[in-house]
């Protein structure tokens, strides 16, 4: 009885020491994984032909003017040695100054990272009543024309890539009938309802892309739950039919599609770097991008 007490009560320990050395194991891995992938950006970033001095004052700039460009920037310095300086300082909280804009870099980060989560969360905000409600009325009507139609849709909406679906829109609801405007950026001061405005039509293309993934698991949760054995109790207790969905059967059904919503944040990111582009939003796809032209490898 002794041993089985000092055993229940060392549990509680050990239980918490492994969950500290899972937590610290997955700390760890992270760090690494950032700066195996900060070395790999500086590296390849330095094999791509071509310098910072180069891309800043053009192709047919005047070579010595691009020597002193480099030399007064520390690009021409041994690659390691810039390396080792941009991470002394990202160690010491200083990102460095961009190349390009000649001023700090976390401003910008900061200001590109609140403008990706503005345009995301429109398309979120879109997105999930639209994929959910989908997915319930294909379930409801599973097997005939309005299941069938949203399926297709669906996946039509999946396959096409951002950047089609995007310049369509523009063509059509910027071009053409004029609606939106193409460009996602706007003056300064501009108010919440403004920046919405602006931010509709870019959010359209990422809609798509989540709007089949969505609406499939959110189908699928609702055929599950309408027969499942809950379902057919309440029935046979009296219960209306849009009683028995609202309180029985969309409630279990919601809980794996809110899974789903946030798997999909992974794809959303990736697709705002093509919608920045496309739509000349600053986002953090777009200046990673300019960045990248740019050879601005603080900013990188």
């Amino acid at each position: 009885m002794r041993g089985r007490r000092l055993r229940s009560r060392n549990q509680p320990a050990q239980g918490g020491q492994a969950i500290f050395r899972f937590v610290l194991r997955r700390l760890l891995l992270a760090l690494l994984t950032l700066w195996l992938l900060s070395v790999l950006i500086f590296a390849g970033g330095h094999l791509l032909p071509g310098n910072v001095g180069r891309a800043m004052l053009g192709p047919f700039a005047d070579p010595v003017a691009v020597q002193v460009l480099n030399h007064e920037m520390g690009t021409d310095r041994p690659v390691v040695v810039q390396y080792a300086d941009w991470i002394a300082g990202f160690l010491t909280g200083d990102l460095g100054q961009s190349y390009a804009y000649r001023s700090p870099v976390a401003p910008f980060l900061l200001t590109a990272l609140l403008n990706s989560a503005k345009l995301a969360a429109v398309a979120f905000v879109l997105v999930v009543p639209l994929g959910i409600f989908g997915g319930v009325i294909a379930a409801l009507y599973r097997g005939r024309a309005a299941d069938r139609i949203l399926s297709v849709v669906g996946l039509s909406a999946t396959v096409v890539p951002e950047f089609v679906s995007g310049i369509v829109l523009i063509l059509i609801f910027g071009v053409w009938l004029r609606w939106f405007p193409i460009s996602a950026t706007w003056k300064g001061g501009a108010g919440p309802f403004t920046q919405l405005y602006h931010l509709i039509l870019p959010s359209i293309p990422l809609v798509l892309i989540l709007f089949g993934y969505i609406a499939r698991m959110a189908r699928a949760g609702m055929i599950d739950a309408l027969d499942a054995d809950y379902t057919r109790t309440a029935i046979l207790k009296g219960l209306s039919y849009p009683q028995v969905i609202w309180r029985h059967v969309l409630r279990n059904a919601l809980l794996p599609t809110i899974s789903v919503i946030a798997t999909q944040t992974v794809y959303l990111i990736g697709g705002l770097v093509v919608i920045e582009i496309l739509f000349h939003y600053q986002g953090i796809g777009s200046l990673i991008f300019t960045a990248a032209k740019k050879k601005d490898f603080p900013m990188l």
